[in-house]
């Protein structure tokens, strides 16, 4: 199949899905507003740290996907396996993969082959990173160089097509058509989100209704049919399943959330690129959303002075920030992650305790308060 470039994104996985015309029935239902660096992400530096509590329980299942995500990436032609290991080893939470293990075996799974499935899942995310620093003209990706900074536009475009279609042919070997629609409509649903982002972009009339639409469509949905799999390739019933991908589409809620916190408050280092990368891209997330609502007649006139300025300066930035935290932005978008943190616990209710039901417990507790 050909793949065809518009401005420098794919719409490979679009088209794919459009292909097979999956409808998606269940867009806005859930949301109502209340509202990683690889392995060494969940390695605490204390005893009574939540990660190193994760860490301790989920560290085999870790290094398996670890292992199964080098494999996969084999190729013949070498630019692939290169800029699919840079993007995949630069650092990152493995969130997505364990998910769908730690929800598999939720409902009863037991053998071995869930981590190649699971695989998928981190494919589709480390694809829509690289569509993603495209698009944003982005030179930092986790305190590493982007890779289109060193491989270019076209190339890691394609990289990118590479791991979606990757993810497919692995996910269409489990022969489950079920599976294959989670998946499709998981894509769909981010190709949509990232376009209401571009559509977005520079606009400070963004209701928060409508941010979270964007995030639960570019961020949660992949989680959540993460945690989808993982009950139907477990055996699951409809019961299991619906809670497992509530509990998925929660969490990433929450994740998010947090995410757009920690531009404003979090350190370069820790987060991996610059404080303040959001503004710098023209992207109004929730704290500025709250701040514009809140802020007082000279406050909010100079955070749109400051936004719709064609550059932003460190000092702005600082401005910014202090602003939005006067506001109680920051306070309310960390509220609101909290909320799904609650919601996602609360859809586990209907399984027994055990194991596996307190480590996602324990996720929905870290997630909220992470540093990066």
């Amino acid at each position: 199949m050909g793949t065809i470039i518009r401005y420098g994104v794919s719409v490979l996985p679009w088209l794919l899905v459009k292909v097979i015309d999956l409808v998606n029935n269940n867009s806005n239902s859930d949301f109502k507003i209340v509202d990683a660096s690889a392995l060494p992400n969940f390695i605490s530096v204390g005893p009574a740290n939540l990660k190193e509590k994760i860490y301790a329980q989920v560290g085999s299942d870790l290094v398996r996907i670890e292992e199964e995500i080098n494999r996969l990436l084999d190729s013949d032609i070498p630019l692939i396996s290169v800029v699919g290991r840079y993007i995949t080893g630069s650092g990152g939470k493995r969130l997505r993969p364990l998910l769908m293990v730690l929800c598999s075996r939720l409902c009863g799974y037991k053998g071995g082959g869930d981590v190649r499935l699971a695989v998928v899942f981190e494919f589709v995310h480390a694809a829509t990173l690289l569509h993603d620093d495209v698009v944003d003209h982005a030179e930092l990706r986790r305190s590493c160089p982007a890779a289109n900074t060193l491989w270019g536009n076209p190339a890691v475009v394609l990289v990118g097509d590479f791991l979606y279609s990757r993810s497919i042919q692995i996910a269409v070997e489990y022969q489950d058509v079920r599976i294959l629609q989670v998946l499709l409509d998981a894509t769909t649903r981010m190709s949509e989100g990232e376009v209401l982002q571009l559509v977005n972009s520079d606009n400070l009339e963004i209701s928060e209704g409508e941010y979270l639409e964007v995030i639960n469509r570019k961020t949660a949905a992949l989680i959540a049919a993460a945690c989808q799999t993982g009950a139907l390739f477990g055996g699951g019933g409809a019961d299991q399943e619906n809670a497992l991908k509530a509990y998925g589409q929660n969490l990433g809620i929450a994740f998010q959330l947090i995410d757009d916190s920690l531009d404003f408050t979090g350190e370069a280092e820790e987060l991996g690129k610059p404080v303040g990368n959001d503004l710098q891209e023209g992207k109004a997330t929730l704290p500025l959303i709250y701040a514009l609502r809140k802020a007082k007649g000279a406050e909010r006139l100079r955070l749109r002075q400051i936004f719709t300025s064609e550059t932003i300066a460190p000092e702005n930035v600082r401005e910014i920030n202090d602003i939005v935290a006067g506001s109680g932005g920051i306070e309310y978008t960390v509220g609101q992650a909290a909320a799904h943190s609650m919601r996602a616990k609360e859809a586990l209710r209907i399984f027994p305790e055990g194991p596996m039901k307190e480590i996602l417990l324990d996720i929905a507790d870290y997630v909220t308060c992470r540093r990066a």
